[in-house]
């Protein structure tokens, strides 16, 4: 278990902390384009637009009304939002985030819209605030890839879940080892890069961690994020599903 701060998660909090203080994103401004349209239309514009995701894990999620939620490294708080219209007001959304401005940004906006089923809890994904067996889905949209210890973040999630719970993830992957030059680099981690894991060892970590049904489906090139660095071709954005045992 991580148990301490370590760089990564240093570097990682000051590059979220920059992006809630500015209400700038990582891949450029303009309007979110990873949802349908009409999935948006549950919340404001500001919210809306202020994503640092690499997908849609809401509607790979299927959530349904009642359902408890726990979306890992929440931002601020736009699929948290989106998942309390889905599960509705008999269900709950808990959203985790070690960055206080992010929570900052979540909470006030959830005090704007009224929100009372979504609740922001600070903590790291490496040792989630929450119950053993408490949460019927775990969601997360490009945050996984910036842990520096993931089979601890994967064993996290499968004690939270319950039994027959299901993890419906968007995130960075690989389909080989990257240069040690990106891995080392704070700025490559921050910036999603770094931390990527290959399309095998993320099923392999899940599989690890207890994990059934284990699906990894890349999505595309993850070009927005990994031009600079000359890594066409290697990174993908991907959608990715499993199941704990019932």
């Amino acid at each position: 278990m991580t148990k301490t701060v370590t760089p990564i998660h240093e570097a990682v909090r000051e590059r979220y902390a920059g992006y809630a203080r500015s209400g700038s994103t990582c891949c450029g401004d303009g309007k979110n384009l990873l949802y349908p349209e009409e999935l948006l239309t549950a919340v404001p514009g500001e919210v809306a637009n202020f994503t640092l995701g690499c997908g849609d894990p809401i509607t790979l999620a299927d959530l349904q009304p009642g359902e408890t939620v726990l979306d890992l490294g929440s931002g601020g708080g736009l699929d948290c939002f989106l998942a309390a219209k889905k599960v509705g007001a008999s269900g709950r959304v808990i959203g985790v985030d070690m960055t206080a401005e992010m929570l900052e940004r979540a909470r006030a906006a959830a005090t704007r819209l009224g929100v009372t089923n979504v609740e922001f809890r600070e903590g790291y994904l490496e040792k989630l605030p929450v119950e053993d067996g408490s949460m019927d889905v775990v969601i997360s949209n490009c945050v996984i890839n910036l842990s520096p210890d993931k089979p601890q973040v994967f064993r996290e999630v499968f004690r939270a879940l319950k039994p027959g719970g299901r993890l419906s993830v968007s995130d960075i992957v690989t389909n080989g080892e990257l240069p040690e030059a990106i891995q080392k680099s704070m700025e490559a981690w921050g910036a999603c890069v770094a931390g990527a894991l290959d399309v095998k060892d993320y099923m392999h970590g899940l599989g690890g961690a207890g994990f059934v049904d284990v699906k990894v489906q890349p999505k595309g090139d993850a070009s927005e994020l990994i031009e600079s660095a000359g890594l066409k071709g290697k990174i993908f954005s991907a959608a990715i599903t499993a199941r704990k045992p019932a």
